[in-house]
């Protein structure tokens, strides 16, 4: 299979799995969106030059949300695919803190590739949250911020242009918490 007939097949598959999925922000945009915008920033930083990770940040939360198994993104489009899906994809059995906690920790030791969809996740999560806010306290909202950079601290040195949006975008999020 082709390149675009690999990443078209992965937005035809991520549109089915997170079809009932909604953003948590005022507006409930559709996931895909999200996935959409990810996929964005990771294709554009590497100037389209990596199809295997343009395709991971696209897939990048099917197995947190959406119950796929890295068997099944194997299946559909190899292992590199799925071992960069597993690297950034959180054990849900886990508490909710556990789990942040472990972000913050776990990401400076990620490869850079996992980084760079690191970045880019946090990038979009904070531009929802200026531009569509969840119903969410204030305090929660800024510490979501405070936390997105402690992750993001641990992914710094992978792509300044994505280091450079996230900065932006965490300034944009402080501000519309004002």
């Amino acid at each position: 299979m082709n390149t675009v007939a690999s990443l078209a097949k992965a937005y035809s598959l991520a549109s089915v799995w997170h079809a009932r999925q909604r953003r948590k922000g005022k507006a409930r945009e559709p996931y895909i969106v999200h996935l959409a915008e990810v996929t964005d920033l990771v294709t554009s930083a590497t100037a389209g030059r990596d199809i295997d990770l343009t395709i991971a940040a696209l897939l990048h939360d099917a197995i947190e949300d959406a119950k796929i198994t890295g068997a099944q993104i194997e299946a559909e489009f190899g292992g590199d695919v799925a071992q960069l899906v597993l690297e950034v994809t959180d054990d849900k059995s886990l508490p909710y803190a556990e789990r942040k906690r472990l972000q913050v920790e776990t990401t400076p030791h990620k490869s850079a590739r996992a980084k760079m969809i690191k970045l880019s996740d946090k990038t979009s999560n904070l531009r929802s949250l200026a531009k569509s806010p969840p119903p969410w306290s204030f305090e929660r909202k800024l510490e979501y911020v405070s936390w997105s950079r402690r992750v993001v601290a641990g992914a710094r040195g992978v792509s300044v242009e994505l280091e450079a949006l996230f900065d932006a975008a965490a300034a944009e999020a402080e501000r519309s918490l004002c």
